[in-house]
Order: C-alpha cells, then sequence, then structure tokens
C-alpha cells in the first residue's frame, strides 16, 4: 500500500505542473491572438499576388523570361521546412515532420536537401543524416517574426535558383492556421513560380491544401512598364511574401497548437488529482478503521 507522505508529495508536484501548464496557456493565448492579426492581415496580399504572377507568368512572352520561372529540369529539390523551435505543443512539430518525410520518400532517387525554419525540423533530420543546406534558429521562437528575417530567408533561395542554377525546383513544407484546435499541413511549389495552364484546376499553383484562395481566371492586362521591370520587381517579392506568410501561419499554428496543448494538460492535471487525493483519503480511512479495531480489540482483551 503506498505511503501517505509520497501520495502528498505526488500531488503537490502534480499541482505546480498543473500551475505551469495553466500559466504556458495564458501565454500561448496572448500570443495567438497577436500572431492570428498578423495572418489575417497578410494573406489577401499573399494570395493577390499569387493570383497576379501565376497570370502573369502563364501570359509570359516569348522574347522574354526570368530565371524564377524557367523549368530546366527535374532532379535538384530544395525543401524549406517550418518547424517550432520548441515542444510542448502537441502534434504540430509530429505532423509536419511527416509530412516531410512523406515528401521525401515520394521522391526517392531525387537530389533532395533541406532548408530548415525552426529548431525541431533541424534536430530531427540531422540525426537521420539528411543534407541541410541552412538553418534558421529563432524565426519563429520568439513568437514574431520581421519581414526583413524572411527576406534574408528568400535571397539565400533565389540565389541558388536563378544565379547559380544549384536547384531545379524549391518546395516550403509548413503548417496553415486555421483554427486553435486544427492546423493544416501545407506543400507548395515555390519555385519555378508555377503557371496557371499547368494547374488550371486548382485553388492556388502548386499548393496543396491552402485556404482562402479562389480559383483563377486569367485576366489580360496592360502592361504599363516593360515586362522585364514587372518580373524583376514581383517576382523576387513574390517568394519572399510567401515565405513570410509561411512562417506566420506556423507561429499561429504553433501557439494555437501549444494552447490546446497546455489545456488538455491542465486538465488531465485536475482530474489525476482528484483520483490521487481519494486514494488518499480511502487509505487515511483505512488506517483510521485499523487504529479503532486495534483500540477496541485492546479494551476487550483487558475487560476480560
Amino acid at each position: 500500500m503506498a505511503n501517505l507522505l509520497d501520495i502528498r508529495r505526488r500531488i503537490k508536484s502534480v499541482k505546480n505542473t498543473q500551475q505551469i501548464t495553466k500559466a504556458m496557456k495564458m501565454v500561448s493565448a496572448a500570443k495567438l491572438k497577436r500572431a492570428q492579426d498578423r495572418v489575417v492581415a497578410a494573406r489577401p496580399f499573399a494570395n493577390k499576388m499569387t493570383e497576379v504572377l501565376t497570370e502573369l507568368a502563364a501570359r509570359e512572352r516569348e522574347d522574354f523570361h526570368h530565371p524564377l520561372l524557367d523549368s530546366r529540369g527535374d532532379e535538384r529539390y530544395l525543401v524549406i521546412l517550418v518547424t517550432a523551435d520548441k515542444g510542448l505543443c502537441g502534434a504540430f512539430n509530429t505532423n509536419i515532420i511527416k509530412a516531410a518525410q512523406v515528401f521525401l520518400r515520394q521522391h526517392e532517387g531525387k537530389q533532395l536537401e533541406m532548408l530548415v525554419a525552426g529548431r525541431k525540423g533541424r534536430d530531427f533530420f540531422r540525426r537521420r543524416n539528411m543534407t541541410i543546406s541552412g538553418e534558421y534558429i529563432g524565426l519563429t521562437g520568439s513568437g514574431r517574426v520581421e519581414y526583413e528575417e524572411a527576406v534574408n530567408v528568400a535571397h539565400a533561395v533565389i540565389k541558388r535558383f536563378s544565379e547559380d542554377k544549384e536547384l531545379d525546383k524549391v518546395f516550403i513544407i509548413y503548417n496553415e492556421f486555421k483554427s486553435v484546435i486544427q492546423q493544416r499541413v501545407v506543400v507548395e511549389q515555390l519555385l519555378p513560380v508555377a503557371r496557371v495552364e499547368e494547374n488550371a484546376d486548382s485553388a492556388a499553383p502548386g499548393r496543396e491544401g491552402a485556404q482562402g484562395v479562389q480559383p483563377l481566371t486569367l485576366v489580360d492586362y496592360i502592361y504599363e512598364q516593360s515586362p522585364e521591370d514587372i518580373f524583376s520587381r514581383l517576382l523576387p517579392r513574390f517568394v519572399e511574401t510567401q515565405i513570410y506568410r509561411a512562417l506566420l501561419e506556423s507561429i499561429a499554428s504553433e501557439q494555437g497548437a501549444r494552447m490546446t496543448a497546455m489545456d488538455a494538460a491542465s486538465k488531465n492535471a485536475g482530474e489525476l488529482i482528484n483520483t490521487l487525493t481519494l486514494n488518499m483519503n480511502r487509505i487515511r480511512q483505512a488506517r483510521i478503521t485499523t487504529e479503532i479495531i486495534e483500540i477496541v480489540s485492546g479494551s476487550a482483551a483487558a475487560a476480560r
């Protein structure tokens, strides 16, 4: 039978843990509100830019092309994986890592390498001898990411794709925020910029599971500047915006997942405290009953 002192210590330990999980839930709730506001503000701009550029890419003139539109091969892949820097957020990191593993298995035989944003993804694939060409730790850990940080990531990718021509395709995998209790894994082709003809039936070319993007209808644009100027300015900005949005979505998803996980942990701690308290009371009652029986038995023996 368990010792009363041990049970009291365990109850105290669980109560301390419950206080921590409640505090973490409150912190995540505060961060989630800010992150959600930034995601909602960024989505319309990112979606419209995707719509405009995919249409422009579809109408690209024969006398002009841009390196970010070139489909040069299908062998060298770069996967940008966005995970969290910390745990305690339920299945958030597990789901995104599983999606990355599925993607890697589907493209066995290709020259695959990763650029990871987030400590969890970096540590997981480093232990499995995956080629990691770049890592960005701390981008999502603070709960707030600046556009300049996304620009740094985008410029590194653009340089390798368009200038050095070391890559054939670039994909990005991240969690898209839908609600506090639901996140959706998105696998999106970032480069080369997909054309409408290649994905006529999809809401957004190269994207699986994205929300908020309507089916595209080709528009006949009038170019007030030359196509060279338009593509040279918009295409790098498009890559920067898509990476920035992915980071924002990931931050909001992480805080929502952590808030849900900490709420469940607090409830489980409360249930465990109740169970331990009930068990402790039963042991106390059994001991009191045993002592009463011993006293009564001793009195009865003395009376004889």
